[in-house]
């Protein structure tokens, strides 16, 4: 029965979740429309609206630690959910991910991901893709902000392993910005597929700068090191054990 009541808790937050983003992208869009500003505040209002009615529609807290940068700096991030993209985006003043291409289609959120600076990637055409971005930043036509990417390339279920790619080492090195690395233990809560939310401390944690002029080879195994290690240890602070 309990569980049958979360599920049911959970389909209505997940609904109320999609259909917030209607009215918010209403209310802003005047605004928007003119002024990249306009959408990173709509962004932020619903954002902001989705941590808070997690809390008391189905439990989950979330939780950022660290120090969320608000300069000029690339973020590394562990992706295991919409919950981690969700808080590393309300933490940050000026957000911009890098993104398939295809959620260029998604209403509302395609066309909003397209004013706040977010970069559509090709994932048939991954390096072209980030070549062609780098070569914008540096010619001013990309927007200021903090650049996120998610070094696997996609949602990784908590306690499955996956390889780290190399665009983001590529950007690192073309961009010669900081890299900020972020762990989390989000997807034990909202998981990567289904409706089912279960409460509990999601956690997106900010961990400190990898300074710019690394070696390729040698940023890599710094930023999976402690990205994986600190989010290993965050899932088994929520008492899930990843090597199990």
């Amino acid at each position: 029965m309990r569980y049958a009541i979360q599920w049911l808790r959970s389909l209505v937050f997940v609904g109320q979740v999609y259909f917030m983003m209607l009215p918010v992208a209403l209310i802003f869009l005047p605004w928007a429309l003119f002024s990249r500003a306009g959408a990173i505040r709509a962004c932020h209002a619903w954002v902001d609206w989705v941590r808070w009615s997690a809390r008391w529609m189905v439990g989950i807290r979330t939780e950022v630690r660290g120090t969320p940068p608000t300069d000029e700096v690339l973020i590394a991030a562990k992706h295991q959910s919409f919950l981690d993209i969700i808080m590393i985006y309300s933490a940050v003043p000026a957000g911009k991910f890098i993104m398939k291409k295809e959620l260029l289609r998604a209403p509302i959120l395609g066309q909003y991901a397209k004013m706040i600076g977010c970069v559509p990637v090709d994932r048939g055409k991954r390096t072209q893709a980030i070549q062609q971005m780098v070569r914008d930043v540096k010619a001013g036509d990309a927007a200021p902000g903090q650049l996120i990417i998610y070094p696997q390339g996609t949602r990784i279920a908590p306690g499955v392993k996956a390889p780290y790619k190399v665009g983001a080492g590529v950007l690192y090195t073309e961009l010669g910005q900081d890299c900020v690395p972020v762990a989390c233990n989000v997807g034990l809560f909202w998981p990567k597929r289904g409706i089912m939310r279960t409460p509990g401390t999601a956690v997106v944690e900010f961990l400190p700068r990898i300074t710019a002029g690394k070696p390729v080879a040698e940023f890599m195994q710094e930023l999976e090191q402690v990205v994986e290690t600190r989010s290993n240890e965050l899932m088994a602070e929520a008492g899930f054990d990843p090597s199990a």
